[in-house]
């Protein structure tokens, strides 16, 4: 089986919308580049995405060709457009006249907009990660669309469809990173906070010839009238900061911080 160029074009396309378990990770960026395959690959004038939560548009980006142009066309959206037609029903809208509905008001900021910039044809797919629905992507075409009984049309819809679900993906699977990182990272800094605390319970209960039960007690009773973290007062004794003769000394009087 041969594959076409354009093919190789999309398949590329997907893995790199797919692909966002990286450090330094950024939503608008990764849209725009979406976008921008869409432009490529489906001879749009422009295209763009627009974010969804809760039925309001959080977040915008347009392709870099033309990139005020889409998001003009985005932001004329936010009282209806092809975006929030396709998120609120969860479906793709087909290729519409942009003259065509104009002269039936629907959409009419949008449509009145997207003619002064002589685009002529637009459609929208959603993005969404099996149920969850994150936005739309909508295309802008400088050419009327084809008439119904014409082929193609289900077939630029597949493309875009196929980019707005891989980009969907590559945006759930970052969440999921993220909140993995974010969950390590803390378990990492329990597991640090713990071990200075053993260190330091263990150096002074040396330095005392007690038990660390005993050490750990002073170690509490110290950060308690002083109203420290005690991973703090642990990390003071094993840096040295902190002696043995000031974790004895008692509070003077009320006004030292005693709780």
């Amino acid at each position: 089986m041969r594959y076409t160029t354009r093919e190789f074009r999309l398949a590329a396309a997907l893995v790199e919308a797919a692909d966002t378990l990286a450090d330094g990770f950024e939503p608008t960026p990764h849209l725009q580049r979406v976008s921008d395959h869409c432009v490529d690959l489906l001879a749009a004038r422009a295209a763009g995405v627009m974010l969804i939560d809760d039925g309001r548009a959080v977040s915008l980006a347009g392709s870099s060709r033309h990139q005020e142009l889409a998001l003009e066309l985005l932001e004329a959206q936010r009282g209806g457009g092809p975006c929030m037609e396709s998120y609120d029903s969860g479906k793709p809208v087909p290729p519409v006249s942009i003259r065509a509905a104009h002269a039936d008001a629907r959409w009419p900021d949008f449509t009145e907009r997207a003619l002064r910039h002589d685009i002529l044809a637009t459609f929208a797919v959603p993005l969404r990660r099996h149920e969850t629905l994150l936005g739309a992507l909508t295309v802008f075409v400088a050419t009327p669309p084809p008439a119904p009984e014409e082929d193609g049309t289900a077939g630029e819809l597949l493309v875009a469809q196929a980019l707005a679900d891989a980009a969907a993906l590559g945006l759930r699977n970052h969440h999921t990173y993220d909140q993995y990182r974010t969950r390590s990272g803390q378990l990492q800094r329990a597991l640090s906070s713990r071990a200075r605390i053993e260190q330091a319970k263990g150096m002074l209960a040396e330095r005392r010839q007690t038990g660390v039960d005993q050490a750990f007690n002073a170690l509490r009773q110290y950060a308690r009238r002083h109203r420290l973290p005690l991973d703090q007062v642990a990390s003071a004794v094993v840096e040295g900061l902190l002696d043995d003769a000031e974790l004895r000394r008692e509070p003077a009087g009320p006004g030292d911080g005693t709780p």
